[in-house]
């Protein structure tokens, strides 16, 4: 599939908003005009995004989320979003994870990475290219 046949969508998710503005500023400056680019501030907010993004006709191609923000920490949002979207791939980025936490969200909701924070700018962007031209 080419990925310019329809919209798709690229979803950081961040508590922080400094944090999810550098994330999203620099993924359009080396992703360019290819991706609509959504954001929100938590789970809540995200699952919002998804669903009206959905209904639009655009497809959600990537989520990036935090792992620790309040009310429903990233692992449990991405199960969430697994068990509605299972299409969707995700990224797990985190400055603090609990022992145990990639098998889980690996295994419950298909989260194919954990990046750290300070995130590396060129990992950073392998591994977003990677799931977001991965024709499968």
């Amino acid at each position: 599939m080419n990925l310019k046949d329809e919209p798709n969508a690229i979803l950081c998710v961040d508590d922080e908003p400094i944090i999810l503005i550098s994330l999203v500023q620099e993924l359009k400056n080396k992703l360019g005009r290819e991706f609509i680019f959504e954001t929100a501030q938590d789970a809540t907010e995200a699952l919002e995004v998804i669903d009206d993004l959905v209904s639009k006709g655009t497809k959600v191609v990537l989520i990036v989320s935090d792992w620790l923000m309040p009310i429903t920490n990233g692992d449990e949002f991405l199960i969430q979003v697994h068990k509605k979207y299972p299409e969707i791939p995700s990224i797990l980025v985190t400055g603090h994870i609990e022992e145990g936490i990639f098998k889980k969200v690996q295994q419950e909701a298909g989260t194919c990475m954990i990046i750290p924070k300070p995130w590396n700018s060129e990992e950073l962007l392998k591994v977003v290219r990677k799931f977001c031209y991965d024709t499968k």
